[in-house]
């Protein structure tokens, strides 16, 4: 164990703030998720359907409260909101002392829309504002995806005053797009003479998946190369997410200057965050910290799972990489479009996009069924 908390480290020299990828009712009643933010240097939480039916699905410690839905003539949906939504709640006040104590910067809970709404921008308003109102937190992040429909309703949301975390984000493009709609949410806000300083964002940029889509690929490639080809292909490898995200972070720093920029920043305005997601190592030949350590730097969160946090504290080595190699970057993105290599980037992030729309979907689907199975069985008793 390191003598120093690497976390603490990342946080307090280099402006990167941990958050932990996972809530559920057991973290909050046992006092492990308060223990975190004391002892680890947790600044915040996120959530989405997949980490809810897993907390949820046949986890008996939400049994009395299902319970009490049935007797109140609930529907399964009225339930299970009433279910996340305690969670959520209660996680916002366990963190609402890191929220004051970094005058709105950290401390924020994420909850997702429901992600059959991906693509449907007004009922994804309108389900944000539901959301929002009936929360009632500060502290509160309302998780919307970056896709086409979603972005215009973050930006709708953000001229209401909502803070918000866009996820599900993959390619540069969508990354700076997202950033503009945030931007644009904050002029019409101003332009209406409302208070820019209680609004907060963070634009979620996934890692590990794209590696493992790409990997994958290249594999393949490697089945029947060798030579120059079989060289260039072994060397893309567990590469491309980290090199993305730095060229991202590049643009971050291009967008949140200049003119039109400062003009909301002299207003009390934000710069909204990339938030670096999907951060444990799925291959195992990998560093398990590797999502950490390369992309250190200011003004970005890092949400991990209990198993990367404890990972880093053991062995995170802390320094301010994120702007490091950005020549390296660029020509191994620009590599991938070389014959011998032959990956088209904007394909890969496609798919990715709708892979990761359905994998929100699937859980949701399958914990609302457990849900109706479990009420059922409990009504009966």
């Amino acid at each position: 164990m390191a003598t120093v908390n690497p976390i603490l480290e990342i946080e307090n020299q280099y402006g990167q703030s941990i958050w932990m990828d996972n809530l559920s009712r057991d973290i909050i009643e046992s006092g492990e998720l308060k223990q975190s933010i004391t002892e680890k240097g947790i600044r915040g939480i996120t959530s989405n359907p997949a980490i809810f039916e897993k907390a949820i699905a046949g986890n008996q410690i939400y049994d009395r409260a299902i319970e009490a839905g049935i007797k109140a003539g609930k529907s399964v949906q009225e339930i299970y909101e009433d279910l996340i939504f305690s969670d959520i709640t209660k996680a916002c006040d366990i963190f609402m002392p890191v929220y004051e104590e970094t005058n709105g910067l950290d401390g924020y809970v994420s909850i997702e829309v429901p992600p059959n709404l991906a693509k449907d921008t007004a009922s994804t308003i309108k389900e944000a504002r539901r959301y929002y109102q009936t929360i009632a937190r500060p502290n509160l992040m309302i998780k919307i995806p970056g896709t086409p429909e979603g972005l215009p309703a973050v930006e709708q949301a953000i001229s209401e005053g909502m803070s918000i975390n866009v996820t599900l984000l993959f390619a540069v493009n969508s990354y700076v797009e997202t950033a503009w709609a945030y931007i644009r949410g904050l002029e019409t806000r101003a332009a209406a003479g409302e208070d820019l300083s209680k609004i907060s964002s963070v634009a979620s940029f996934f890692l590990s998946r794209i590696d493992s889509n790409i990997d994958a690929r290249l594999d393949r490639k490697l089945e029947s190369a060798s030579g120059e080809a079989q060289t260039k292909l072994n060397a893309i490898k567990g590469k491309v997410a980290i090199a993305n995200a730095k060229i991202a972070y590049q643009k971050y720093e291009e967008i949140f200057s200049g003119e039109r920029w400062e003009a909301l920043a002299a207003k009390g305005a934000k710069v909204q965050r990339l938030l670096w997601a999907s951060t444990s190592t799925k291959n195992p030949e990998y560093n398990d910290v590797m999502y950490v350590d390369e992309l250190v730097g200011a003004n970005t969160v890092n949400t991990l799972p209990p198993d990367t946090i404890d990972a880093c504290i053991d062995h995170c080595d802390p320094a301010n990489r994120i702007a490091n190699n950005l020549e390296e970057a660029h020509q191994l993105i620009d590599g991938l479009a070389d014959p011998n290599v032959g990956i088209d980037l904007d394909a890969v992030m496609d798919e990715l996009l709708e892979e990761g729309i359905d994998k929100f979907i699937k859980p949701f689907e399958s914990l609302m069924s457990s849900l109706e199975t479990k009420v059922k069985q409990l009504a009966a008793v």
